[in-house]
């Protein structure tokens, strides 16, 4: 998975999806697998479509997720083309790789507080494991484990509807991140969408998350996960704003070109 790839898929899964007008800003550190450093995100919210700007060096790419009809489409700010995904499409490919009913989720309150961004936010751990393999082969076998504390501001902007956006996704099997990322770490992907379906049940919005990623078991794969270490994710949101954001803002620009992928 290449570096890009996965800060996507953290930051686009990090980027809280509302079914109201919100506009979140955060940033993301990452460490591990050859990757570091840190990247600024700016996520737009309207109903059921939620458009991520990733700023990179001089580039920002752009992705539109669209939950109704199962689609995403990523561009950046240089390239006048853009890349459409069958999500749909993609998570029966994952089906194929996870056993979701022996998936393991836990956030639970460890009793602290601090204060974020001049609001409280309280304190969480949680714990996420999920059984997967790739392309379904059981040599392939290893587990996902998602680890680390979280920091929840309750009554944040947006927070219902964050919540009942997530839920619905979460319901429908939908997930966020770039599909290349997705089909080398399914298990990974389909971890990070149950954390925040764990999190939209607490009432309010993750300020800060760390994020650890191990994987583990006894096939070569595994091995080799283990020895190329873990990850780390570090996630600050930075501001969180409610207000009326255009159509346009939620497709493709006027003179890109359109293609398909799988």
């Amino acid at each position: 998975m290449t570096r890009a790839a996965f800060v996507s898929l953290i930051v686009l899964t990090l980027a809280t999806p509302a079914a109201a007008d919100v506009t979140i800003k955060q940033s993301t550190t990452g460490k591990g697998l050859g990757m570091s450093g840190t990247t600024s995100g700016t996520t737009y919210i309207k109903g059921a479509k939620m458009r991520t700007d990733m700023v990179t060096g001089d580039t920002t790419r752009s992705t539109i997720f669209d939950l109704d009809a199962q689609k995403m489409y990523s561009f950046d700010s240089k390239k006048k083309e853009a890349d459409v995904y069958d999500l749909g499409a993609l998570q029966a490919d994952m089906a194929k790789s996870m056993d979701a009913s022996a998936m393991k989720a836990s956030i639970t309150p460890n009793g602290q507080t601090k204060t974020i961004g001049g609001k409280s936010a309280a304190g969480y751990d949680m714990a996420i494991s999920v059984p997967t393999t790739m392309g379904g082969n059981a040599d392939m076998a290893m587990t996902v484990n998602l680890t680390g504390p979280l920091w929840i501001v309750n009554g944040a902007p947006g927070s219902a509807d964050w919540a009942n956006f997530y839920k619905q996704a979460a319901s429908k099997g939908f997930i966020f991140g770039d599909p290349r990322a997705v089909k080398g770490s399914p298990g990974q992907a389909k971890a990070m969408v149950e954390m925040y379906r764990k999190m939209a049940e607490l009432g309010g919005i993750a300020y800060e998350t760390e994020t650890s990623v191990k994987m583990d078991g006894s096939g070569p794969m595994a091995g080799l996960m283990a020895k190329m270490g873990g990850v780390t994710m570090n996630t600050s949101v930075t501001d969180v704003s409610a207000g009326a954001l255009a159509d346009d803002l939620f497709a493709v620009p006027a003179g890109y070109k359109l293609k398909e992928r799988k």
